[in-house]
């Protein structure tokens, strides 16, 4: 059978605002009195108590928690799958439906080539086995926002396999990386389906159609995680790697990466428990919750004599808590068939038979090609991070985890003369930790790089001192536009050099507090400290507390 005709992709139709019945899936908040839909089936609980982790009882058996994901990520693409509709978020409803999205009688499936390309390009970076023939296939359900009736998947044979994932988590005391590998079971071409919205107040559900047949990147990762930690960590692994190959802009915020969790416990050495499947968790601190708070229910039940439903649950983040949505004991019955309209995925490589007479270029997929274009992925950038500054791993992690930090960082390596650990220091601990404090992303910053540059600049070459700097650090932050070198001449901040002056304040703080030096000559060398403090204070840390700390102990020895 030939291979699929692939297109690069057009504008699609427009539709209309659709209204059907209540009762369609529920997914997640909306203003204005709509909730967008999700899976159906989902009731409302009263909060239930908060479970902890917490030491076994003497005697009690030991538990084990297996965690498995389904992670499903938009694909980067102008248009969709099948269909040459247009792909933007926030789109006015229905305005990016084609009748193939639609599902009119008559249309017909068109493969987009790019999305062929983004799913390859993502085998790859994980290590996969990419399959030269994939099939696609039809599994049937039906919901509102589902026009066909089916969703076009790789159920039989996707088109990657057999892959891995290395993350990087926190262990031990004190807290270091530890690098933890996830096998990556299969990753699969599929179509997203619409979004239903509820309309509490008028008691109906409407139809917006723009996502449906939007492409997606399912990536399977068989149960190798144990906690949420390791779930979540692994998940902002991927997203790193997603973005870096420009395959998906995975923003959690605008849905474009979903979770699914599966997760179950059991006892060393025995089966795997019953599993449950929380879905659509949409951030990392979400996944990382809803994991530990299921395993810690399941480990309760157990205890308490019960059982652990195969269900599916959804994770309320105002409660913190996981609730039931649909029990999973009566199997649905997908009624998988072989998609009629698409003939099997072919690519090829260095290592394949020639080409059909006559084949289009632009109909061919070269896995050795899509190879040679593969950019620097995540863990390659923290490695050269290590190496050329000489940071610990767990900062490389910190740098490319926060979204603009690494840019950040080394835009002020390029523009300061300062060591790279000081940067590293001031980057990850004063400039992330103010970030943190007033809930801002790095490209809110009021501190521009180049204003820090500046700053370390001055620190490093000895013109301030480290508390100056902090000093300087608050105005900038609370007055942008200024510069370092105009805060420290406003306020006189620049390191005394008046060696005559800050022997006779020494001179001064010796006399007026006999009991640091009478602790000082009995062997306790740490007294000086609060000397050295109160001579900072009363230069208002103009002064070197590596000079003032010479010129005590010097006064203090003679």
């Amino acid at each position: 059978m030939a291979a699929p005709v692939l297109r690069l992709g057009c504008a699609g139709r427009r539709g209309a605002l659709a209204g059907v019945a209540r009762g369609s899936r529920r997914r997640s908040g909306a203003p204005n009195g709509f909730t967008f839909g999700g899976l159906r089936g989902q009731i409302s609980v009263a909060r239930p108590p908060l479970l902890t982790a917490q030491e076994p009882r003497k005697g009690a058996r030991e538990w084990e928690a297996v965690v498995g994901l389904e992670i499903h990520a938009q694909i980067s693409s102008n248009s969709k799958l099948f269909s040459g509709s247009q792909v933007h978020f926030a789109a006015p409803p229905n305005s990016l439906v084609s009748f193939f999205d639609a599902s009119l009688p008559g249309t017909l499936p068109v493969l987009n080539r790019r999305c062929v390309e983004a799913a390859v390009m993502t085998g790859l970076a994980l290590n996969c086995r990419i399959n030269k023939k994939s099939l696609f296939d039809r599994k049937h359900y039906f919901y509102a926002d589902l026009p066909a009736g089916y969703q076009i998947t790789q159920q039989r044979l996707p088109i990657a396999v057999s892959g891995r994932l290395a993350y990087g988590v926190c262990v031990g005391t004190p807290r270091r990386m530890a690098v933890r590998t996830v096998r990556v079971k299969q990753i699969q071409l599929e179509q997203d389906s619409g979004k239903s919205l509820h309309d509490d107040v008028r008691a109906q559900t409407l139809v917006d159609l723009n996502r449906a047949g939007v492409g997606l990147l399912e990536v399977v990762m068989e149960p190798d995680m144990t906690c949420g930690e390791e779930a979540a960590m692994a998940v902002r692994e991927l997203q790193l790697i997603l973005q870096a190959l420009g395959t998906s802009q995975a923003n959690m915020a605008e849905g474009q990466l979903r979770v699914d969790a599966n997760i179950s416990v059991h006892h060393p050495g025995e089966p795997f428990g019953v599993r449950t499947e929380v879905k659509n968790l949409n951030s990392a601190k979400f996944l990382a919750k809803a994991i530990d708070y299921e395993i810690q229910r399941q480990m309760k039940a157990l205890e308490n004599g019960g059982e652990i439903l195969n269900e599916t649950r959804s994770f309320d983040s105002r409660l913190g808590c996981t609730v039931p949505m649909r029990d999973k004991e009566g199997k649905q019955d997908y009624r998988f068939m072989p998609e009629p309209n698409l003939p099997p995925l072919v690519l090829y490589d260095s290592a394949s038979a020639s080409l059909p007479a006559g084949a289009d270029a632009q109909q061919v997929i070269d896995i050795d090609c899509i190879r040679q274009r593969l950019p620097e992925l995540p863990s390659v950038t923290r490695d050269k991070l290590v190496q050329q500054y000489g940071m610990r791993p767990e900062h490389s992690f910190t740098l490319l985890n926060e979204v603009g930090l690494l840019e950040f960082f080394q835009n002020v390596i390029k523009e300061t003369r300062a060591e790279p650990k000081l940067v590293t220091n001031w980057v990850l601990n004063t400039f992330l930790g103010h970030l943190k404090q007033q809930s801002l992303a790095v490209g809110e910053s009021p501190v521009s790089p180049s204003a820090l540059a500046e700053l370390l600049t001055l620190l490093d070459a000895k013109v301030i001192s480290s508390a100056a700097a902090n000093q300087v650090f608050e105005d900038l932050w609370s007055s942008p536009g200024k510069t370092a070198a105009q805060v420290v001449s406003e306020q006189r901040l620049e390191l005394m050099e008046d060696r005559a002056a800050l022997e006779q304040l020494c001179q001064s703080l010796l006399e007026e507090h006999p009991q640091v030096v009478t602790d000082v000559k009995k062997g306790n060398p740490r007294a000086v400290n609060k000397l050295i403090g109160l001579a900072r204070k009363a230069t208002l840390n103009r002064a070197d507390p590596t000079v003032i700390k010479k010129i005590l102990e010097e006064k203090l020895a003679s």
